[in-house]
């Protein structure tokens, strides 16, 4: 099934809108701020969070201008946060391509991603909507918090569940839930919708990120990255997580501390893969990502009308389960 052709059909004039007011956004005259803008503008991905904006304004009401600047503010924004990103995880690539930091230095980065955040918060305010600007900056907030969160998590001497979950909702999650309540806004949804979309979206976006933390538990040429990964880079994710908790094995929570630690070498990475696995981690994960899905899905049976916008939010729930990589 084409999920991405179905996503995007009821939106297809509104999002080439998009696209060319967020190519506008992310162009510049200066030889090298132009020349690193012009190479965030060649790593396009396939724009999940801006068509979720604007099949949300298309289901509470219209898309419209407000809509369209919260969008590239939003996705302003979100570019902005994995710029900076490279930069402290050290990363030299980016959907496939090097990113800011590997092509030009740090500091060019770091420059780079401010600028883009500065214009992120130009756009939105085009918006004339105080809740639109304030959910913007909350969410930049929540990022970051986020990410000190997952830090501080590094120290810690327990495997939590919870403290998971924490992480996802501020980073991945949050994202989602802002399309989904900034796009319900943006059409003058009611209190009571906004809130209904703004959960729908924290639902889609743990969905997202468990799908995600799965995918490191097997070696495909077609996810990009091989096993283990997030291990290797100190993240306990679901799956191992349930498994060293509810396993019964000491050696394996101290191999998890030492991943956390940054001390694990690939062997003993490979060992608690395959631990994962053995003591049903994979399928744990599984029946949580299907019980968020199940939230999720009572949304659409409930909130959505419009027979063109229900299904390619469908298929945008069944697209973030489905997917291969």
């Amino acid at each position: 099934m084409d999920y991405l052709s179905i996503i995007k059909h009821p939106v297809e004039a509104e999002l080439a809108d998009f696209i060319s007011l967020f190519n506008q956004s992310l162009s510049h005259e200066d030889g090298l701020l132009g020349s690193a803008l012009e190479h965030i503008r060649k790593r396009a991905g396939k724009r999940m969070r801006p068509m979720l904006i604007l099949l949300m304004a298309k289901n509470f009401g219209q898309i419209n201008l407000s809509t369209q600047n919260a969008a590239v503010g939003l996705e302003l924004l979100h570019t902005a946060s994995l710029v900076h990103d490279d930069v402290v995880d050290e990363s030299e690539e980016r959907r496939g391509q090097a990113s800011v930091n590997a092509t030009y230095d740090n500091k060019v980065a770091v420059l780079v991603g401010d600028y883009i955040l500065s214009t992120a918060l130009l756009c939105v305010a085009c918006t004339h909507s105080e809740q639109i600007v304030t959910y913007l900056a909350e969410l930049g907030r929540t990022l970051s918090d986020g990410e000190i969160l997952q830090l501080s998590n590094i120290g810690r001497k327990d495997i939590s569940e919870d403290v998971y979950y924490d992480v996802i909702k501020q980073k991945t999650a949050a994202l989602f839930e802002a399309c989904a309540g900034i796009g319900a806004l943006s059409s003058g949804a009611s209190e009571e919708d906004v809130e209904a979309a703004k959960l729908f979206g924290q639902n889609l976006g743990i969905t997202f990120q468990i799908r995600d933390d799965i995918f490191d538990y097997y070696d495909s040429p077609e996810i990009g990255k091989p096993t283990g990964n997030d291990m290797a880079e100190g993240k306990l994710t679901l799956p191992v997580i349930y498994a060293v908790n509810n396993g019964g094995d000491e050696s394996m929570c101290d191999l998890a501390l030492k991943v956390k630690a940054r001390t694990v070498s690939s062997d003993e990475i490979a060992k608690l893969v395959a631990y994962t696995k053995e003591k049903g981690g994979i399928e744990y994960a599984e029946r949580r990502m299907w019980e968020f899905h199940a939230q999720a899905q009572c949304f659409i049976d409930e909130r959505v009308k419009q027979p063109a916008v229900k299904e390619a939010l469908q298929a945008y729930l069944d697209f973030v389960i489905k997917r291969t990589k």
